[in-house]
């Protein structure tokens, strides 16, 4: 594989956002996501090589380092932040058409919660699996998400809670999207669920941490 691409890829993984980040260590000093993938675009590698031989395979492995509790949520969320540093220069490719996405996902915390940082981790970990993202934030209503499907028609959704309290309005928006959208692909998350209460609620499926939701979703990859 080209030196280019594994270099970014080991960016990403190991969250070296740019050349100033101090973080980590061991790459001080170095050139990071954000620099490696303004270069390679310009010295001419293709946009979706970027995306399909280092972006996602180094969300995988951060994805499954996570999983077996070999890094934790800081580690997580500064690869998210060195990947959406690369996608920032990917964006118009995926603009124009250049690059295909696998699909859109529509995610936000339902309403009466207002805790995002699973659900950020979610967003940017199927944004590095290739997918657009349409995050519509916290305390949203299923009003909002009901009129965000019918502007993505085939869209999937994620549904986030972290409170008990709030997991009879995850109930409530899933019911109301499967009434005007019955064939939308909906997957939860958050602390209190599980997969009865999944079940439970008529969601297609429960992700108990981001590559949970990540794996889920490739199946629909257009």
């Amino acid at each position: 594989m080209d030196s280019r691409l594994i270099k970014l890829g080991e960016a990403v993984e190991f969250g070296k956002v740019d050349q100033n980040s101090p973080y980590p260590p061991q790459l001080k000093g170095e050139l990071g996501a954000d620099e490696l993938a303004r270069l390679a675009l310009e010295e001419g590698l293709k946009p979706t090589d970027l995306l399909t031989e280092a972006l996602v395979p180094a969300m995988d492995r951060v994805g499954q380092k996570f999983s077996e509790n070999k890094i934790f949520v800081p580690q997580m969320l500064m690869a998210a932040k060195a990947m959406k540093a690369a996608m920032v220069h990917l964006k118009p490719f995926f603009q124009s058409g250049d690059v295909k996405t696998k699909g859109t996902f529509i995610i936000g915390t339902v309403k009466g919660d207002l805790h995002d940082i699973g659900k950020n981790l979610v967003a940017m970990m199927v944004e590095g699996g290739g997918w657009s993202i349409i995050d519509l934030g916290v305390d949203v209503n299923e009003e909002t998400f009901k009129k965000t499907i019918s502007e993505h028609q085939g869209a999937v959704v994620g549904l986030s809670a972290l409170l008990t309290t709030t997991m009879t309005n995850m109930g409530e928006i899933v019911r109301e999207i499967k009434q005007v959208h019955p064939d939308t692909t909906i997957l939860v998350g958050g602390a209190p669920l599980n997969e009865d209460f999944c079940k439970k609620i008529g969601a297609d499926f429960y992700a108990p941490n981001p590559r949970g939701a990540v794996e889920y979703l490739k199946q629909f990859a257009a």
